[in-house]
C-alpha cells in the first residue's frame, strides 16, 4: 500500500527522523491559514507547495490545466493562495503516471529546508527495501541526490552504494557510519546523518514497510540532516499488525477497478493485453499469462477467484473483467482441488445468464475433481462458451477465437 509523502514524514517524524515540516490542506481557502500556522511553528517566511498523488517525478512534472509544476516555491504568504490555485484540483502529469495525469486532491505546504541565500547545502538519495535474491534488507544510497536520480543510476551507476543489513542482527553502529562516511560527510553533519539513518531504519521495519525512499536527504547549511521527500510503501500483508496505517489508504489514488475487486474479496491486477483471466491461485493464474502469451494473445489482467469459485464470485469475475473495452476473450481456467468444477461450471452458466449478453468468447477449462461433469455442463449450456481439457488445448482456442 502506497503512502502520500505528508502520511509517510509523519511516520518517519514519530521515529525521530528529521523532516520538512507542513501542513496538509484540501482546499485554497485552508493554505494561507496553513503558511501562517508553519511559521509560527518553524519561523520560514518562504514556503514550497507540494501536490499530494502517489507517484514520483512530480517536481518535474505538469499540471495539464495550469502549466504549474507539481512543487513550487512560494516566496513568502503573499505567493501561497497563487501558488495552490496552479495546482489543487488539476491533472498532474509525470513519468510515473498516464498521459491524463492523476487528480490533485491535496497539496501540502511545507517549510523551504534551502534557506534563502544559502548555498552550503547537499542532496543525497536515500532507499531501504528487501533484496529478495540476497534475503537481506539493503540501504541503497548516493551522494547524487536530487530529481535526476534516474538518471545517475542509468548512466554513472557507480555512484549508486549499498549496505545489506542481516534481519537476524538488525543495523550496526559501524554500518550506519560507514553510510555517512561515504556520503564524504565529517563533523557534526556525520554525527546527524548516522543518527538519521538508524532512526530510518528502524521507521522501516517498526511498520513492516517494503519500501522506503527518501529523496533528497538534504544535509542544510547548518549542518542538519532532513528527509524533504518521502516515499513509502507498505507490507500489505502486515497492515492487521498497523490499523492505523491501514487507515491511511487513499482509494482515490488507486484503479478503480481493482478497488472494486478488492472489496469483493478478488485479487485483480489489470493489464495491457486482450485476453481476460479468471483463475484460482497465483501460480495457476501465473501460467495461465504464459501460455496465453506463448499462444500470440495478451494478458489483459490478473484475477484470482480463490478457493470458493461460486457463481456469485465468478459473475462479479465476469463483470470486473468486462469493464476493460480491450478484452477480445476471456480464459477461465479452474483447477477443482477444494471446490469441486462441476460446481464452478453451474456458476459460470448462472453468472452468463445473470449477466445477460457477454460480447466476448469465454474459453473453459475444469481440470480436477469431476471434471468430466463441468465439461458436460458447458457443452450442453448452450451458450457462447467453448470447453477445454488441456491448457495448451485451451490456449489454442484463444488463439482461434482472436483470430
Amino acid at each position: 500500500m502506497n503512502l502520500h509523502e505528508y502520511q509517510g514524514k509523519s511516520i518517519l517524524k514519530s521515529y525521530g527522523v528529521a523532516i520538512q515540516e507542513g501542513i496538509v490542506v484540501d482546499n485554497v481557502s485552508e493554505a494561507v491559514a496553513a503558511a501562517e500556522e508553519l511559521t509560527k511553528q518553524t519561523g520560514t517566511g518562504w514556503y514550497v507547495v507540494k501536490a499530494q498523488i502517489h507517484a514520483g517525478g512530480r517536481g518535474k512534472g505538469t499540471v495539464e490545466e495550469t502549466g504549474s509544476r507539481g512543487v513550487v516555491l512560494a516566496k513568502g504568504i503573499g505567493e501561497i493562495e497563487e501558488k495552490v490555485k496552479g495546482i489543487l484540483g488539476g491533472h498532474l502529469v509525470t513519468l510515473q503516471t498516464n498521459g491524463k495525469g492523476k487528480k490533485v486532491n491535496k497539496v501540502l505546504i511545507a517549510q523551504d529546508v534551502y534557506y534563502p541565500g544559502e548555498s552550503e547545502t547537499q542532496e543525497f538519495y536515500m532507499s531501504v527495501l528487501l533484496d529478495r535474491e540476497k534475503g537481506r534488507n539493503v540501504i541503497v544510497y548516493s551522494t547524487e541526490g536530487g530529481m535526476d536520480i534516474e538518471h545517475v543510476a542509468e548512466h554513472t551507476p557507480e555512484k549508486i552504494f549499498k549496505e545489506f543489513v542481516d534481519p537476524r542482527v538488525g543495523l550496526q553502529g559501524f554500518q550506519a557510519r560507514k553510510i555517512a562516511f561515504g556520503l564524504g560527510l565529517s563533523g557534526e553533519a556525520f554525527k546527524q546523518m548516522t543518527k538519521f539513518v538508524a532512526a530510518l531504519y528502524k521507521a522501516y521495519e517498526g511498520i513492516d514497510a517494503s519500501m522506503f525512499e527518501i529523496n533528497p536527504v538534504l544535509k542544510t547549511s547548518d549542518n542538519k540532516i532532513i528527509a524533504v521527500d518521502a516515499k513509502v510503501t507498505l507490507d500489505g500483508n502486515g497492515l492487521l499488525r498497523h490499523p492505523e496505517y491501514a487507515a491511511m489508504r487513499d482509494k482515490t489514488e488507486e484503479d478503480p477497478t481493482e478497488v472494486e475487486a478488492d472489496e469483493a474479496g478478488l485479487n485483480f491486477v489489470k493489464l495491457d493485453g486482450n485476453v481476460g483471466c479468471m483463475v484460482n491461485g497465483a501460480g495457476l493464474a501465473m501460467a495461465t499469462m504464459d501460455i496465453i502469451k506463448l499462444s500470440g494473445g495478451n494478458p489483459a489482467n490478473f484475477l484470482d477467484v480463490g478457493g470458493t469459485a461460486n457463481a456469485e464470485r465468478v459473475e462479479k469475475a465476469f463483470h470486473i473483467i468486462l469493464k476493460d473495452p480491450n478484452v477480445k476473450a476471456i480464459l477461465v481456467n479452474i483447477f477443482g482441488g477444494i471446490v469441486r468444477c462441476d460446481r464452478v461450471a453451474q456458476g459460470i452458466v448462472d453468472a452468463y445468464k445473470n449477466i445477460g449478453t457477454i460480447p466476448v468468447p469465454i474459453i473453459v477449462r475444469l481440470q480436477g475433481t469431476n471434471a468430466e461433469d463441468a465439461k458436460k455442463l458447458i457443452d450442453e449450456s448452450g451458450l457462447n462458451v467453448h470447453s477445454a481439457v488441456l491448457l495448451q488445448e485451451a490456449a489454442d482456442k484463444v488463439k482461434e477465437v482472436l483470430a
